[in-house]
């Protein structure tokens, strides 16, 4: 049967919708990419929640949710310093130094504010940023930026706002910062607990409105693609205060909005060093590998085995420290991997019987300060050997496991690469060891430790064998009552 003639209407009609997708296409692709930043100095994500915030409960039903985690002393205490420090440059306070709130030995201009990192790479870009805390655009941000303005004390948010609505109404910048301080005020006066901490929520919520209704009522607005992000520089306590180890201080969270982010989402491998990451992945600003980022795009997510068990974690067993309801834990291993318990010794605590996967609120709350709370490259759920947390309770024999990856391609008489993030406390006679076999031949060791190691990502060549097509990972920890291992991440490339 033949088609039916497209008459002359049909195909005028034809090439206009053609005419109109491709020219919607253009526009789309001709978009403006402009960032927002807003800093809600020590306000938690749970009492967000529990506060009347419509503003910022609109940008999370819009956008992503990602609650997450930050370090405590040795690395750095919970202060505004160091929190505000890593969010801007996109590093941990092993890299950019800032150890308190007088910025001694701050090591800015090897790690810079991603505002000027973004002005380095495109002196067209328009920059902007406004503080409530004066630090932050006088010390952390550079005179790089095009324009750093801290607020009047006498002002205070109010003033930090009305500056943010000018700039957005009036200007046209391409990358906004805005920090407000006085939920981070009423914590210190009052505690997290209080009615008037919920208050201030409520009062940041309606500034954070005025900020945003400024970008979305701009003449520009449809012509521009903006990715705003809503996040915090530490927690508080009930009671009040910060720069300890509690897990209330500790926490911060990401709530973000714009392209490629999926409405109402909530993702658990986001890190802090990801908002300066993100803010200049999204203004078209390649990350350079040498600038040493600790941050990637939350717009490109990395999958990893071990985030896929989230959904089997359970509650605490033998801990009593945990609280009660957390679910944080598992022994099922994610599929292809396996954990080889035959030479492990028996009793101890269950939870840490051999390699475990867990969480960082999990682990931590297991025993505050003993450096678990640096264990800041570790993402989502991660696996952890710990002869420490184990020998706690009644054992027999050692802690012997190894943790087994699936069987990775590789291209025989090529070289391979190895890589995880790790992080390992030593204390003897425990040792830790990384092996490697092809094609289920004995597996070598690759890597050994037995000095501590701060949390960092290893890469480990591998000489692959000629006509080798798979090679297996074995982290094999042996130790008593010791200290512990981390590995995340594991992934073998470029064979």
């Amino acid at each position: 049967m033949s088609s039916p003639r497209l008459t002359r209407r049909t195909l005028l009609l034809l090439s206009a919708a053609a005419l109109a997708a491709s020219t919607g296409l253009a526009r789309a692709a001709a978009r403006t990419p402009k960032v927002l930043v807003i800093g809600l100095d020590g306000a938690l994500l749970t009492r967000i929640k529990d506060a009347d915030a419509p503003n910022l409960d609109a940008l999370m039903a819009a956008g992503l949710t990602a609650p997450s985690s930050i370090y405590a002393n040795p690395l750095a205490p919970t202060l505004s310093g160091p929190g505000w420090s890593t969010l801007i440059t996109g590093v941990w306070p092993d890299k950019h130094n800032v150890k308190d709130n007088s910025f001694t030995g701050a090591r800015f201009t090897q790690y810079p504010d991603f505002l000027t990192r973004a002005e380095t790479v495109n002196p067209a870009l328009t920059t902007y940023a406004v503080s409530s805390w004066a630090p932050i655009t006088d010390t952390i941000f550079s005179a790089k930026v095009d324009t750093r303005v801290s607020t009047p004390s006498a002002e205070y948010d109010t003033g930090t706002t009305s500056r943010a609505v000018a700039a957005l109404r009036d200007g046209n910048p391409d990358a906004v910062f805005v920090q407000l301080d006085n939920v981070d005020h009423a914590g210190h006066s009052h505690g997290a607990a209080s009615s008037q901490y919920l208050d201030a929520i409520r009062g940041v919520d309606a500034q954070v409105g005025q900020i945003v209704n400024a970008v979305k009522s701009r003449p520009t607005y449809g012509n521009e693609d903006w990715l705003i992000m809503v996040t915090a520089d530490h927690g508080h306590t009930d009671a009040g205060g910060h720069g300890g180890s509690t897990l209330p201080e500790r926490q911060t969270f990401l709530i973000a909005t714009g392209p490629a982010i999926a409405s109402g989402s909530t993702r658990y491998d986001v890190k802090m060093p990801d908002v300066a990451a993100s803010a200049l992945a999204h203004l078209g600003i390649a990350l350079d590998p040498a600038w040493g980022l600790d941050g990637r795009p939350l717009q490109q997510p990395q999958p990893d085995d071990f985030d896929a068990l989230r959904a089997q974690l359970r509650t605490r067993t033998d801990e009593t420290g945990i609280p009660s309801g957390l679910l944080g834990y598992t022994h099922t291993p994610p599929a292809g991997w396996s954990v080889d318990n035959s030479a492990m010794g028996t009793g101890g605590v269950t939870e840490w019987r051999g390699w475990s996967f867990t969480t960082d609120e999990f682990w931590t709350q297991s025993q505050r300060d003993q450096n678990r709370e640096c264990n800041v490259r570790a993402r989502g759920v991660f696996a952890v050997a710990d002869g420490d947390e184990w020998t706690d309770k009644t054992f027999t024999g050692t802690f012997d496991s190894t943790l087994v990856s699936p069987a990775h391609p590789v291209t025989g008489g090529t070289t391979a690469t190895l890589t995880y993030t790790t992080y390992y406390r030593q204390e003897s006679p425990q040792k830790g060891e990384v092996l490697v076999s092809y094609d289920g031949a004995a597996p070598t060791v690759v890597r050994t430790y037995t000095a501590d190691v701060p949390s960092r990502t290893e890469t480990v060549p591998l000489q692959v064998p000629p006509g080798a097509t798979t090679a297996r990972v074995r982290f094999r920890y042996t130790g008593g009552n010791n200290w512990y291992w981390v590995i995340d991440g594991v992934r073998i490339s470029g064979s």
